[in-house]
This record gives C-alpha cells, sequence and structure tokens, in this order.
C-alpha cells in the first residue's frame, strides 16, 4: 500500500504538468493574451525544474527522502491554488515556475523511495512505477484535462482541486511511509550545482546530447504547440483533441521506454533516432496536409523516439561514469534535456508574429531532424571505433 500510494503521490506532480497542456489554450481563449504568451507559460516549468534539480535533486541523500518529498508536495499544492484563483496569465506563468521547482525537487527523491520501499523481490517494480509516474502522469493529465473541458464549463476549478485532494493525500501517504535514508552531514554542499562530463563519458555523451535535445524539443512541441494548433492550425474546436494531441507523445514514450529495457541499448539508440527523424517529418507532413491525424501519428512515432533514445542515453553514458561522478553526470543530461525542452519553444514564440505560426513550426520541427541527423552521424561513428 505505501508503495503504491507512493506512486501516486509522485504521480500527482506530473498529472498536474500534463493537465496544464490543454488548459493552456483555454487560458489564451479567456484572457486573450498574445500567442507567445502561451509559449513561456508552457516553457518556464522547465525553467523552475531546471534550477530545483540542480539545487535540490541530491537534498534527500543527506536530509531523507520524507522532508524533501514533503516540502515539494506542500509546494506543489500552491502551485495547484494559484492556478486555481489565477485571474490572468501573470498567475500562471509563476505557477509553473512553482510547479516546476516542486517537480525539481521531489522526481530524484521519489524515483530512489520508489525502490528503496519496494519489497527486496520487486525492486523492479519499484524502478517501473519511478518511470511510469513520471511520462505516465504528464499523458494522463493532459487527456484527462481536455476530457473535462470538453465536457463542463468548469474545468479548471474540478481538475486543481481533485488535484489539491490528491497531492494531500500523497503527501499524507509519505509521512506515514518509513525513512529510507539515515541523515548525513554535507546538505550544503549538496545544492551546489555540480554539472560535469568526465573523459570517460565524453564521446558517449557528445554523441547523444543532440538527439537527447531533439526528442525534449519534440516532447515541447506535443505539451506546448500542438494543443494549440488543434485551434490555430486544424480550426477544431474541441478540448478533447487539445488533451489527446498532449497525451500521444508521453504515453508512447513511457510504453517504449519499459518495453525497449532488454534491448541493446546501442540498437535501441538507433532506433530512437531513425523514430525521432520520421516522427518530425510526420508532424511537418500533417501540418502542410491540414490533416491532424498525420500531425498525431508524427507525434506518437516521436513519442518512441524519445522512449527510446532517451533511455537508452541513459544506459550508455551511466556506466561510463564512477559513482562520484554521476550526480554531475545527471545534471548535464537534465540541463540539455530542459534548456531544448523550454528555450527553443519560447524563440518559436517569438517568431510567429514576424513568420507565421506553421513556418513557425516548420522551423523549430527542422531543427529537431537536424539535431537527431548529427547524432546519427556520431553514433555511426563510435560503432566503427568500437
Amino acid at each position: 500500500m505505501t508503495l503504491a500510494g507512493t506512486a501516486v503521490a509522485f504521480m500527482s506532480l506530473y498529472l498536474g504538468a500534463g493537465a496544464l497542456t490543454p488548459l493552456l489554450v483555454t487560458y489564451k481563449e479567456q484572457w486573450h493574451f498574445e500567442p507567445s504568451m502561451l509559449n513561456v507559460a508552457f516553457a518556464v516549468y522547465a525553467l523552475g525544474f531546471l534550477v530545483a534539480v540542480l539545487t535540490l535533486g541530491s537534498l534527500s541523500d543527506h536530509l531523507g527522502r520524507r522532508p524533501v518529498l514533503i516540502g515539494s508536495l506542500i509546494v506543489q499544492v500552491a502551485s495547484n491554488f494559484l492556478f486555481l484563483l489565477a485571474p490572468d496569465i501573470s498567475w500562471v506563468i509563476i505557477g509553473r515556475i512553482v510547479q516546476g521547482i516542486a517537480s525539481g525537487a521531489a522526481t530524484s527523491a521519489f524515483t530512489a523511495a520508489l525502490v528503496e520501499i519496494a519489497p527486496e523481490d520487486k525492486k523492479r517494480l519499484g524502478t517501473i512505477l519511478g518511470s511510469v509516474s513520471l511520462t505516465g502522469g504528464l499523458a494522463a493529465g493532459s487527456l484527462l484535462a481536455g476530457l473535462a473541458i470538453q465536457i463542463t464549463r468548469s474545468a479548471n476549478t474540478i481538475i486543481f482541486i481533485a488535484l489539491i485532494v490528491l497531492t494531500v493525500v500523497g503527501g499524507l501517504v509519505v509521512v506515514a511511509s518509513r525513512e529510507t535514508v539515515t541523515r548525513s552531514a554535507g546538505a550544503l554542499r549538496s545544492i551546489v550545482p555540480r554539472v560535469s562530463i568526465p573523459p570517460a563519458v565524453r564521446k558517449e555523451f557528445i554523441a547523444a546530447a543532440p538527439v537527447v535535445a531533439a526528442v525534449w524539443m519534440l516532447a515541447g512541441l506535443s505539451g506546448g504547440l500542438a494543443p494549440n494548433m488543434v485551434r490555430s492550425v486544424f480550426h477544431l474546436e474541441s478540448g478533447l483533441l487539445n488533451g489527446i494531441a498532449g497525451f500521444v507523445a508521453p504515453a508512447v514514450a513511457a510504453f517504449i521506454g519499459l518495453s525497449f529495457a532488454r534491448v541493446n541499448s546501442r540498437r535501441a539508440m538507433s532506433i530512437g533516432i531513425y523514430a525521432s527523424i520520421i516522427g518530425a517529418v510526420g508532424i511537418i507532413s500533417g501540418v502542410f496536409a491540414g490533416s491532424l491525424a498525420i500531425m498525431i501519428t508524427g507525434q506518437a512515432i516521436a513519442g518512441v523516439g524519445f522512449g527510446a533514445s532517451f533511455t537508452a542515453a541513459l544506459r550508455l553514458i551511466f556506466p561510463l561514469a564512477e559513482p562520484y561522478q554521476r550526480a554531475g553526470v545527471v545534471a548535464a543530461i537534465y540541463l540539455v534535456s530542459y534548456l531544448a525542452f523550454g528555450l527553443p519553444i519560447v524563440v518559436e514564440g517569438q517568431l510567429v508574429e514576424p513568420l507565421g505560426e506553421i513556418p513557425a513550426v516548420v522551423c523549430y520541427t527542422t531543427l529537431t531532424i537536424i539535431l537527431a541527423f548529427i547524432s546519427l552521424v556520431a553514433q555511426a561513428r563510435l560503432k566503427r571505433h568500437a
């Protein structure tokens, strides 16, 4: 019960993040703000997450899991209240930053706690729950929010009251759970960001970094651009379709990440690179053809690319680092991932006015193809020199 409750508490963080995917489109219609502000409201989550994970990501190793998790869930509840009561987009932007801080502070601690509290014969289940809670939470949050928007005019209120209740219940489970870490010195030192790429991992990191950036950019497209495109490009008025546009990629990524656990890492990386390229081409094709179905199919294939290549990148890089180097390597991977998740989508928002929405999306997606091809060449070189 504790294991399941902790997984639910973890998922509540990402349900909230996923729910904003279709809700941002609703806010835009309600408050009539500039289209570029929608991109900003989506992207600032990455800023909050990155700052928190770089400074607070290792804190639970010293203070214990429970204090960090309880604190993060309190911050998450605060973000939900900001969304619940928001009178304009500025509150949503603040809420997204706060939401990102909560997720960034809690993700490492939750991932470790799920493995540590799992029974000895179910440690793999703890790892699986950690992965599914993250990507599955994003997918489910988007789909459920889209459904709520479709069937009720009080979607924002219903969604965030439900999330507040779920987060509080999750917090009570964490309070009642046992502590799995003995307190140790070094808490203050742990909040100093450590980003490092040791010589032993450098070749693999450089080869993987472009496609890691590409798949996170495509994830940003699915979460930040696609739901709005349902209305602005395809002229379809449907909250449910907005939610589906944000649901498909993370749902497929979660499934592939789990099912590729036993696939050779180098092979999984190649599959992921090709899938990200094909998925990006599919997205562009859907936009030009005026077909939402083609675009969503492209997003699904891009989800395969994310699930395969990002998981493979972690499996190829981590074993090459010494245990004392891994925190810095994790920070470097997060830095690439969340900069790619947030920054390009803000730039895309600025390009919409001078270029138009479709050309701006095409430029954004074309960049992901170029990055994936760079990794494809780098992977081929690694294979030749292996």
